[in-house]
């Protein structure tokens, strides 16, 4: 059966590697060669054949309800419900519409939806609205979220943006009421707490802010301010443990058995939290588990701890296979795994607190290689803060904030409660702070598969039982997690990333012993891609420190993610051709007209005109040549700025020309594309811009002069090796069914 079992496994979750989807045909043909192969007693293939069938099945119905293409970028009137719980952030609300029709077209059965300036909107209402509708498409760079997973395993087919809107039924349903319960959370008085309130009893965690985020991460303490396995198994665990205490104490009713009433009771209660909690996803393979265990502990114990454990992840795979998509899922089965194997078949006791301890150090190791693999940051606190946080919150605030909310509709006395438990997450938080600052997350770099597979190995020896032989190997064998070989280019040799920001632009250049980011990204109020995608990419290609930060101006969507990269690593040095302009704690120094300088046989040079004195046209521009190969990156100058530069007299020719002002028509002149002369002309845009970048006749002047082109939108993160007189690769090139080509 464990065979069967953990060959299903392997086919559900082949899906996750898969470059590209099987067609249609052989996913038919599949399940009718495993049915053949059953009276063979092939039950291994068979199984396996039927989940991989499964789940590519699946993926292609959710690929089949994304937007289509015709409708990309349209404005359509459509009708749908209100699902889940709307998220309220400062001028938008966004929330997630089902039920979804319109007159005119078939559309996706699930959107995400913003509106800015827009109405409350809660949940179970159903409204008419005029929604400007996009495809799904997200940055793609070293060692970042993918949005696009997300999106698909989320099952959200079209992202929008609503322009107006009509209600046309009140809210109603259960999710009507867990909206009604959060507004009631969110309006208790509980030291400022009330959206971690919100997140551990409803699971919503929108009511955390920015710096909540950054101090769980920092402390590796994020699966306790998210409804997780751990707190429905925490809730049915202490249900189970009150019926057999009172068992023990003599106090249960002797014609009732004590057992099948405890699990069913712990399974209730498990359940009940999940329904509260809105079940989604990551509640409903709690659920499972917590089920698998329990039926584990009444009847098949003789069975061990694995088959359960087998039970629950094929459960939960066969319920939605695109969970494997998600790094939680990965997390949450791991993070059993490792408790299985550490707690399991060892002889003798541990004392509690000799356990609690073990628990956490193990964590750390045995999580170590999901982590790396996910491309998630590394807590070195994480261990010393989970050993304090989380019988904090599992003991004390869940509790209580669960005991709160029974507790509301008794004027005064559930808010007194939940007041308590305020105090308590936010004694917590002051004392997580101080933890956090003294050690911060770290990202690591991405290993390549040799060294990933040689520390996974190390992680496993290490939580093998006491007494096996080279068990102490495990140390070295994780020492290329902390000191990863090294990746630098060969002396007279330049690596270069454009990196995917959106609408706005990051270029990191890396010579053997060097590292300058030319612009930082944008940022968008809370949203800062600085923080979010340049800094764990730059952390993630083994980037420690930067020798220099040119920022080519100070509009935002170049230079608003410099303060997140300088609060990440050291820089020696920041320029910029609006020096004056940019927040002080920068410290920028103004950008020298012909200035240049060599590294590692690289040879950089400066420019800035002098007819400009601030915006646009100000943009500092940058020269870099290595082995006869150039690049040249020009900010966001404009037509005039362009013919000053040739009139200059400057060296402009350049295999590679970053398009200036992101292709924009004021820009990119034929007599200056001329100058430069360019093999390969590189956009770093948005998608679906409001500015039309880059517009049409650009491209067409570049066409024209046959100089080939690469988009972010369109190649994602592009690699370029300077100096080796090759192509550029870009991210999206990699194979991932999910992924918009």
């Amino acid at each position: 059966m464990r065979t069967g079992m953990l060959a299903l496994a392997v086919g559900l979750l082949a899906l996750r590697f898969l470059p590209a989807l099987p067609p249609v045909w052989l996913l038919l043909v599949l399940p009718l060669v495993g049915l053949m192969a059953l009276p063979f007693r092939s039950y291994p293939l068979a199984f396996f054949l039927f989940g991989f069938s499964w789940a590519c099945a699946s993926a292609h119905w959710a690929l089949s309800d994304r937007l289509v293409p015709e409708l990309d970028g349209r404005t359509l009137i459509l009708q749908g419900l209100v699902t889940g719980l709307p998220e309220h952030d400062t001028g938008v609300v966004r929330f997630q519409l089902e039920q979804v029709v319109a007159r005119r077209a078939k559309l996706p059965q699930r959107l995400r939806l913003a509106w800015y300036d827009g109405p409350p909107v809660q949940a179970g209402e159903r409204w008419q609205l005029a929604v400007k509708l996009k495809r799904g498409h997200g940055l793609v760079n070293p060692q970042s979220f993918d949005y696009e997973a997300w999106l698909l395993a989320q099952r959200i087919g079209a992202v929008g943006t609503v322009k107006r809107g009509e209600r046309l039924s009140p809210a109603q349903g259960a999710s009507a009421w867990r909206d009604e319960l959060r507004q009631r959370l969110l309006a208790v008085d509980a030291f400022g707490r009330q959206g971690a309130l919100a997140a551990l009893v409803l699971g919503d965690g929108s009511g955390l802010s920015v710096a909540d985020w950054r101090v769980l991460q920092d402390t590796g303490t994020v699966h306790l301010l998210v409804i997780s396995g751990q707190h429905v198994a925490l809730l049915a665990a202490l249900v189970y443990g009150l019926v057999a205490g009172l068992a023990r104490l003599g106090l249960w009713p002797s014609r009732w058995p004590w057992l099948p009433w405890a699990c069913a009771l712990a399974f209730a209660a498990a359940l009940g939290y999940g329904l509260l909690a809105g079940f989604e996803v990551p509640v409903r393979r709690a659920c499972l588990m917590v089920a698998m265990v329990l039926l584990w502990r009444l009847r098949f114990r003789h069975l061990g701890v694995w088959l359960p454990w087998l039970l629950a992840l094929n459960g939960v795979l066969l319920a939605e296979p695109l969970a494997s998509l998600q790094p939680g899922f990965w997390l949450s089965f791991a993070a059993v795994a490792v408790l299985a194997l550490v707690f399991s078949g060892r002889l003798g006791a541990w004392s509690w607190w000799h356990s609690w301890g073990r628990v956490q150090w193990t964590m750390a190791i045995g999580l170590l290689p999901a982590l790396l693999a996910l491309g998630l940051p590394l807590s070195a606190s994480g261990p010393l803060a989970n050993l304090i946080a989380e019988p904090w919150v599992s003991l004390a605030v869940v509790p209580l904030a669960l005991l709160g909310t029974v507790l509301l509709p008794l004027p005064g006395l559930g808010e007194a409660v939940l007041w308590l438990a305020g105090g308590l997450l936010e004694l917590l938080f002051r004392v997580l702070g101080m933890i956090a600052a003294g050690a911060p997350a770290w990202q690591a770099t991405a290993l390549p598969f040799w060294a990933w597979l040689l520390s996974a190995c190390g992680a496993l020896l290490l939580l093998l039982p006491t007494g096996i032989p080279m068990r102490a190997l495990g140390l070295a064998m994780l020492l290329p997690c902390f000191f990863p070989p090294p990746n630098s280019p060969a002396p007279g040799r330049a690596e270069v990333w454009l990196l995917d920001v959106g609408q706005g632009l990051a270029v990191l250049l890396r010579t053997h012993e060097h590292a300058l980011l030319y612009d930082a990204g944008p940022r968008y109020g809370d949203f800062d891609i600085g923080e979010r995608v340049v800094l764990p990419s730059l952390r993630g290609l083994d980037v420690r420190r930067l020798d220099l930060l040119l920022l080519s101006h100070a509009d935002s969507d170049h230079a608003g993610g410099a303060p997140a990269v300088q609060r990440g690593l050291p820089i020696d040095q920041v320029l910029s051709g609006e020096a004056a302009a940019l927040p002080p704690v920068l410290g920028a120094e103004p950008c020298v007209d012909g200035a240049s300088w060599s590294w590692d046989g690289v040879r950089f040079t400066t420019w800035r005109s002098a007819v400009a004195q601030e915006g646009n046209p100000a943009s500092c521009v940058l020269r870099v040549e290595a082995n006869g190969e150039a690049l040249l990156l020009t900010g966001d100058i404009d037509a005039r700025v362009e013919r000053a530069l040739l009139d200059a007299g400057r060296e402009v020719r350049a295999d590679w020309l970053l398009a200036p002002h992101h292709g924009s028509r004021s820009s990119s002149t034929a007599a200056f594309i001329k100058a430069v002369q360019p093999r390969a002309v590189l956009f770093s845009r948005g998608a679906h811009n409001a500015f039309g970048h880059p517009h049409p006749q650009v491209v067409a002047r570049y066409r024209a002069l046959q100089v080939r082109a690469y988009d972010t939108v369109e190649n994602g993160a592009l690699r370029i090796e300077l100096g080796a007189h090759r192509d550029a690769h870009g991210l999206r090139e990699q194979g991932r069914f999910w992924r918009e080509k």
